[in-house]
């Protein structure tokens, strides 16, 4: 496999570390702000003000028919990540952060199996077989696992 691969493969774990990591510091925000909206609002503030620097720094400001050119569902991005965020803002002090994680992991395979199995949204279409469908069950078998206590 390619170089680019690896860093890929790591660049991805090392989100999913971040993700971890993310979730417990938005609780801890929005129980000092008394909100879970304001914290996810205050959570994409910081994330949109890092980002708007970096892309203006870097000269990469999108110009008017690149904007127009986008499909009306690719927007729905920032809706979904708003929803992402106040969700584990509220779950991760009743669930905890390892079955937070894993039933986000799960929801998440589950939702992607169903896109790569339909080629939703453009992609490429991936066969459901049934190597992925064991991948799931393994996971949602490690959710159940964290629900023990």
């Amino acid at each position: 496999m390619a170089s680019g691969f690896w860093i890929a493969l790591i660049a991805v774990f090392v989100a999913g570390m971040t993700i971890a990591t993310q979730a417990p510091m938005n609780g801890r925000l929005g129980a000092g702000l008394g909100s879970g909206l304001a914290a996810a609002m205050v959570s994409f503030g910081v994330g949109f003000a890092l980002l708007a620097a970096i892309v203006t720094a870097r000269g990469a400001l999108p110009g008017i028919a690149q904007v127009r050119a986008v499909p009306w569902w690719a927007w729905g991005g920032g809706a979904l990540g708003a929803y992402y965020i106040w969700v584990t803002i509220h779950a991760v002090e009743k669930l905890g952060v390892l079955t937070m994680a894993a039933a986000l992991i799960l929801g998440q395979l589950i939702g992607a199996m169903v896109l790569d199995s339909t080629g939703a949204f453009g992609l490429p279409v991936r066969a459901f077989d049934w190597q992925r469908a064991l991948a799931a069950a393994l996971v949602a078998a490690g959710v159940a696992l964290s629900l023990r206590r």
